[in-house]
């Protein structure tokens, strides 16, 4: 993902529209806001004409009686605006909310359709800002933006109109800093956009640079990097901090210059509005009247700005939300084969991948495994067997030639059938952290605690399993760092046992793990394998010498096909990689 500028327009209708389509369910909630949003800039003028009233018609003439009823009157409204205004706050805050809750629900399902080609590119705390951080500005484009900006407009307006109502010479002393003011607020504005647009990319690569080196913490403290780590962190906080600042400055310069603006009008407003008095054109109660209009005109200017940004900010993510959900960089199916009696048959035919472009890692690969079937894939690191792994698992799409199971193209299994067909340990086990029995079944409640048991029991895990505190209720922590690499693998075995699937993935299931431990992976191992379709990939090649197959895979390509004794007899590349290792072995 580049970490492009993003500008937008501030009113950009067409993001604007896609984002009132995550409304729509809750449309009735957004016209009852709008409603409220009226109201309160019908109340707001209100209060300072009734107090003009007051003063000029009730106090002036000392009538006792009709001041106690106006002043009811001016409490009832105010009793009336602040339930409005509960409502309008709770209301905008769980109209965003429950927006944003959609919005994430969507782009992480769409997220997980992805190709695995795309996190090896895109760093996850990046990734993380676009969930989170990125998707929470958008509820204030509903909670603090739209609506607010539409209720300030209105107060405005109707400040004005009563004010022009009151008395026109007074209303254009009022308003005479009026455009210094929306100069000034202008250019906060722009200036404050380009500073959030800053602050937005300094979090997400705050947000990776901390994501990544958490995750690869003992790295760096094996190395001892420690000191440079920290000084890499240093360099990015500091940019963080620097966007931050640089958006605190223009707020602290704007703030303080629409105060002065407004105090040289309210200033302006008494110096006239005395003679005025004086001279018996205008009463106290106008006078009066008038100041608290220019304070409630002046508070809606100061936060507009804010009110635009905060749209801006909206705009923003939401374009780099959108511009997610419209990548399709995803594995396509063509959904011919949606469910089926899937026997276990593979075969690549002239099978070409490439990661990038036109590397290729995979040239013409050619195999046919019958159901029932186990194979093998040796060659050395880099050789491209892990990688005919992701290409059955279409977790990558291949470039050229066919993938066949049970003698129908991959492409025309729904993906997420197919996976439930295949079977998957891999050399590192990933586990949530979360309860074993959660990592066994993944989160289906559906399975019984009797039926998980059974699996455990066949796959003779059940000492492993009951030696720990809780037993299957055990918490595994983040990633499962409290198990050993060979009790993930043996928990990823279960897992296999308990889903049945009809072709098992080995991918170098016991190259880390002590001898002790690789007899109980083995054992497990036996269990899931009978009567089904296996793939393995593996290091030590004295563990695949019963197989019915054996390929050897060097720079991509199908060196040899055959069983253990026949490519022994052959003496060419597993013979040597079979003396080569049986050697080191011994010395």
């Amino acid at each position: 993902m580049k970490n492009n500028k993003i500008g937008g327009n501030l009113f950009d209708i067409k993001i604007l529209s896609r984002l009132f389509i995550f409304c729509k369910p809750f449309i009735n909630t957004f016209y009852l806001l709008i409603f409220l949003t009226l109201l309160l800039s019908i109340l707001g003028p209100i209060r300072p004409y009734l107090t003009q009233i007051i003063i000029d018609d009730y106090v002036v003439l000392n009538d006792l009686e009709g001041l106690k009823g106006m002043i009811f009157l001016l409490f009832f409204l105010l009793i009336i605006n602040a339930i409005i205004m509960y409502f309008h706050t709770y209301l905008s805050g769980w109209l965003g909310q429950n927006i944003i809750k959609n919005i994430r629900v969507k782009l992480f399902s769409h997220m997980q359709s992805f190709k695995l080609k795309f996190f090896d590119k895109t760093p996850i705390g990046r990734v993380v800002t676009r969930n989170v951080s990125d998707i929470e500005t958008i509820a204030d484009i509903f909670g603090q933006g739209v609506a607010a900006i539409i209720g300030d407009v209105l107060l405005l307006f109707g400040i004005v109109f009563l004010m022009f109502l009151l008395n026109w010479k007074l209303t254009l002393i009022s308003l005479s800093t009026l455009p210094l003011l929306l100069l000034t607020t202008y250019v906060f504005k722009e200036k404050v956009k380009v500073s959030f647009n800053e602050v937005r990319d300094a979090v997400a690569n705050l947000n990776s640079y901390v994501q990544e080196h958490i995750v690869g913490m003992k790295v760096v403290q094996i190395f001892g990097n420690e000191k440079k780590e920290y000084q890499k962190f240093v360099e990015v906080n500091d940019t963080h901090l620097k966007a931050n600042l640089k958006a605190v400055l223009y707020y602290s310069i704007y703030f303080p210059v629409m105060e002065l603006f407004t105090s040289i009008g309210l200033g302006l407003l008494i110096w006239y509005g005395s003679g005025e008095i004086f001279s018996e054109q205008v009463s106290i109660g106008v006078l009066i009247a008038f100041i608290m209009y220019l304070q409630l005109f002046f508070r809606p200017i100061r936060s507009i700005a804010d009110r635009f940004n905060t749209i801006q900010m909206g705009i923003v993510s939401s374009t780099r939300i959108f511009n997610l959900l419209d990548s399709y960089d995803t594995i396509k199916s063509n959904e011919k084969i949606i469910t089926n009696d899937i026997f276990g048959s593979v075969e690549f035919k002239n099978v070409w991948f490439a990661y990038n472009d036109d590397d290729y890692v995979l040239k013409n690969i050619n195999f046919k495994i019958e159901a029932g079937e186990s194979i093998a894939f040796v060659g050395s690191t880099g050789s491209g067997k892990s990688s005919i792994i992701n290409l059955l698992n279409r977790f990558y799409e291949f470039n050229k030639g066919k993938i066949l199971i049970d003698d129908e193209d991959i492409r025309d299994y729904n993906i997420s059938y197919l996976r439930k067909q295949i079977g998957y340990v891999s050399q590192d086990v990933f586990l949530f952290s979360d309860t074993i029995a959660n990592n066994i079944t993944l989160f289906n409640d559906s399975i019984s605690e009797d039926k998980i048991w059974d699996a455990i029991k066949s796959v003779g895990a059940e000492n492993f399993i009951n030696k720990l505190p809780g037993k299957i209720q055990y918490n595994v922590k983040e990633r499962g760092a409290s198990l050993s690499v060979g009790q993930r693998q043996l928990i990823s075995c279960i897992r296999i046992m308990l889903y049945d699937p009809k072709i098992i993935l080995l991918d170098e299931a016991t190259s880390s793990v002590d001898t002790e431990t690789e007899e109980m992976i083995q054992h497990a191992i036996s269990k899931i394998l009978y009567g089904r379709t296996s793939i393995v990939v593996a290091h030590r090649l004295s563990t695949i010498e019963q197989v019915d197959k054996i390929v050897v895979i060097e720079d991509g390509e199908v060196k040899e096909i055959g069983a253990h004794e026949k490519l022994m007899l052959n003496g060419r590349y597993y013979k040597n990689l079979y003396d080569m290792q049986y050697k080191n072995f011994i010395n």
